[in-house]
């Protein structure tokens, strides 16, 4: 009787030990898997972010792309080609090339106003 009853005792103290065993074992991938959800979660929001900036990035360079396709065709248009050859000094035959200068200024007025306050008393004194 003393035998079973320790029997009964070791038994009982096993099946306490396991199920609070399973139950911790049970806790721990309950935890590492929400921990991971976490992680995961965290991740996808990151490369969400990353996708958007990536999209304006596109689309920017589309933009450009756009803005550079019209300058070729610009540039490949007569006139535009002209108007750069001219502003380089060319002329096409039989043209007479007509260049304006600028007005020029006589030397005595440029000193003048060179001069400032007391250089003209001076001058005035006779120094």
């Amino acid at each position: 009787m003393i035998a079973k009853a320790k029997k009964n005792k070791k038994g009982i103290f096993q099946a306490v030990f396991f199920s609070i065993f399973l139950g911790v074992l049970a806790l721990g991938f309950i935890a590492f898997f929400i921990i991971s959800d976490f992680r995961i979660t965290q991740r996808r929001k990151e490369m969400l972010a990353q996708i958007d900036s990536l999209q304006k990035e596109i689309q920017s360079v589309q933009e450009k792309n756009a803005k550079l396709a019209e300058g070729i065709s610009q540039g490949q248009q007569d006139d535009f080609w002209e108007e750069k050859i001219r502003e380089q000094g060319f002329k096409k035959p039989g043209e007479e090339q007509v260049v304006v200068l600028p007005p020029q200024e006589s030397s005595s007025t440029a000193t003048e106003e060179q001069e400032n306050f007391w250089q003209k008393l001076l001058n005035k004194i006779g120094f």
